[in-house]
């Protein structure tokens, strides 16, 4: 199933939050994120009715199995890319903003060429 450009960033901004401290929230996704409380709800119903996340009755918000696979994926790209353009010389405002655009369009092909010529 391919999924929208908005899931996954909504995916991978639970991730990083994750990463940040030990609950996620709708409130935090839309701070993170910086779109609106209604935005974050009717995406996490969406999330939610496809299997990526779970939400537990505190209103906290896990990744599902297939949820984290995703998520780790454009997390993976975003770091690798945003720190590839960095490292050329982009400076890093506008490197983040462009590895954001790139994470999401780039084919697996196309991105694990890329890494590989990054890692050596």
């Amino acid at each position: 199933m391919k999924i929208h450009e908005s899931a996954e960033n909504y995916l991978e901004a639970i991730l990083i939050i994750s990463l940040r401290q030990a609950h996620v929230r709708s409130i935090d996704i839309a701070n993170e994120l910086e779109v609106s409380k209604p935005s974050v709800s009717v995406a996490m119903k969406n999330l939610r009715e496809n299997g990526y996340i779970h939400m537990g009755s505190e209103g906290y918000i896990t990744l599902t199995e297939s949820g984290q696979k995703i998520a780790d994926t454009m997390y993976e790209r975003h770091t690798l890319l945003s720190q590839w353009l960095i490292h050329l010389g982009v400076p890093e405002e506008v490197a983040v903003s462009d590895a954001c655009k790139m994470e999401h369009v780039l084919s697996p092909e196309t991105f694990l060429a890329i890494k590989n010529h990054v890692k050596n």
